[in-house]
């Protein structure tokens, strides 16, 4: 038999027909992923390391100057009372990612990993279909470049890394120095992916994690003399040192305190003459330099996104990972309980979600970035947290909000200056205790602040007879806080405090 040659109409006659009936059915489902997806906002979420509010013009600086960064706060939200749990870089950037203070997640040091199968925002992000990434200082495993889980792509450096060409782990692929100052080259990394990324069709989220303005303070260049005129004296509560507990006063000459090293600003040490001030005023100088690098960073991620029409739907967060004394009661560094040590700058603009302009004055803490993050992305709730997403707060106020809140610190033998720290905190009270670690007797002197009274922490009321109850309440008040993440006597571990020691960290980890 001899079969006609088919035509191509022979083969799509029917097959056409199907295939049709097949789009016109399949278009509505696809619009509606398109719309959801378009929905998600991306996330561009920007932490600095031991940044001081005071540092940032939009918290009241009246030397660093910051537009860009101010341009976040002027357009969206500014939190004004905003706290770390723990004043150690490791800990608190684990509380930031899972939500949960630092005896649950695990990373009570700067050298532990965060565990590979605990939840964070980005690993729910990324199982909600988001693509995302983390560029810079990750600082979860000193010595660990590797990739880790919920992360399409992610480059980072061992350990603290350096202002200036740094090594650079890319994605596990590739390890090289990449020439350039840190804050520029992170910034390059991480707008080179997300112009890899954008337009697929998926939202993004991406960490970028600077080393700014962590220590060893080095500006760029550019701004190495933006501050040479500005006179900055110790601050007049590292000479009223009478009623602290005798620890603060020992470590006055210790890599932690004002005569002390000043992350090496200070060549000759310990020097508690009235001249070596001038070694503090250079290593402030050098703090605020590298400030300014941030905020040119945040000014072209700003204009990227602007440019590409991707601003309005995109959550963007800048903070900092823990507080930072700058000579206050003659310290230096973070660990304690006292407020330049707690206070962390927090800043979120999302047009579509968050109001424009506000303050908000209620006491946010680094373990309610996550489950706020999650709710603003419309992505599933974190299992457990110890924190609460504040977008209703911001949004029309939330009258359930917390009044209070506890801290807690422990002794670290490589950096024997901070004993092991409990704290509560009130919207007007602070209460500081210092156990000794084998269950018995704290013994160093307490601590209690009337923050409504005294916001500089000049006084310390613990000797006051007529305030012992109120103690006993913060007492009260704190365990029942400790005990709502599971803390208790039993449970509540710490290493044994050996005091203060005049010795140098090893030069590896500081």
């Amino acid at each position: 038999m001899i079969h006609p040659t088919p035509t191509v109409s022979t083969y799509l006659k029917i097959p056409t027909m199907r295939l049709l009936v097949f789009l016109l059915t399949l278009c509505p489902l696809l619009s509606a992923l398109s719309l959801q997806a378009a929905d998600k906002p991306n996330v561009l979420f920007i932490l600095c390391d031991d940044l001081r509010p005071d540092a940032l013009g939009c918290y009241g600086s009246k030397h660093v100057k910051t537009p860009h960064i101010d341009r976040i706060a002027k357009e969206g939200v500014l939190f004004k009372n905003t706290f770390c749990t723990t004043s150690l870089c490791s800990p608190s950037r684990a509380s930031i990612l899972s939500g949960l203070y630092a005896h649950t997640h695990g990373v009570t040091n700067n050298f532990t990993e965060y565990p590979a199968t605990m939840p964070s925002f980005p690993s729910v992000l990324h199982d909600a279909g988001y693509t995302t990434g983390y560029f810079g200082k990750y600082h979860m495993g000193e010595d660990n470049d590797e990739p880790r889980p919920g992360f399409d792509n992610f480059t980072t450096h061992k350990g603290q890394g350096k202002y200036f060409d740094t090594e650079w782990h890319l994605n596990g692929k590739e390890r090289r120095v990449i020439p350039g100052y840190y804050t520029n080259v992170v910034t390059d990394l991480a707008m080179d992916w997300l112009k890899s990324v954008s337009g697929s069709g998926k939202p993004w989220a991406v960490c970028v994690g600077h080393k700014a303005p962590h220590s060893f303070y080095t500006p760029e260049p550019k701004y190495e003399h933006s501050f040479d005129d500005v006179r900055v004296p110790y601050p007049e509560t590292a000479f009223h040192l009478e009623d602290k507990p005798a620890w603060i006063k020992q470590r006055l000459h210790t890599w932690h305190g004002i005569y002390g090293p000043l992350f090496e600003w200070r060549k000759k040490f310990p020097d508690d003459s009235p001249a070596a001030v001038k070694d503090f005023e250079n290593m402030v100088h050098g703090y605020w330099g590298t400030v300014l690098s941030v905020d040119d960073s945040v000014g072209r991620m700003l204009a990227w996104l602007e440019e590409t029409k991707q601003l309005e739907n995109t959550l963007v967060i800048f903070m900092g990972d823990n507080g930072l004394l700058e000579g206050e009661h003659g310290m230096v560094d973070k660990r304690t309980a006292h407020e330049a040590s707690l206070r962390i700058p927090a800043i979120a603009r999302f047009p579509a979600a968050l109001p424009k302009g506000k303050v908000i004055e209620q006491q946010m803490l680094t373990v309610d970035i996550a489950p706020s993050i999650l709710e603003l992305c419309g992505a599933p709730a974190l299992t457990k947290s110890h924190g609460k997403s504040w977008v209703k707060l911001a949004k029309e106020g939330d009258s359930d909000w917390r009044t209070a809140w506890f801290y807690h610190y422990n002794y670290e033998k490589q950096f024997p200056y901070t004993p092991n720290v409990r704290a509560i905190r009130t919207d007007r009270w602070k209460y500081i205790h210092y156990p000794h670690g084998d269950g018995g007797p704290d013994r160093h002197m307490a601590e209690l602040y009337d923050l409504k009274a005294d916001p500089g922490e000049t006084k310390n009321l613990i000797s006051k007879r007529e305030l012992a109850a109120e103690v006993t309440e913060l007492q009260a008040r704190l365990a029942k806080l400790m005990l709502a993440t599971g803390l208790n006597d039993k449970t509540d571990t710490m290493p044994l405090d050996e005091g203060v020691k005049s010795e140098l960290p090893d030069a590896k980890i500081r």
